[in-house]
């Protein structure tokens, strides 16, 4: 089970789940997604390179990424 931020009464830290890093990687891999997305949308010529191949192989790079954010160790947790 995912653990929620516990605010420490005698230190005032508040310790979250995930590291900076796995923060970061999780905002890149959005990024990214929404980067395929973008190149997915359109009206015109649907079946073009970048819309049937480029696009899709984009976002599956973003969700990869995602998935190594969530599944990393971060060196601060060790």
């Amino acid at each position: 089970m995912a653990q929620k931020p516990v605010k420490n009464v005698e230190s005032g830290t508040v310790h979250f789940v995930f590291g900076k890093q796995n923060y970061q990687l999780l905002i890149a891999s959005i990024v990214v997604v929404i980067i395929g997305f973008i190149l997915m949308s359109g009206t015109t010529d649907i079946y073009s390179f970048r819309k049937i191949v480029l696009a899709p192989i984009v976002i599956i790079g973003g969700f990869i990424l995602g998935f190594f954010a969530i599944f990393r160790k971060s060196p601060d947790k060790i």
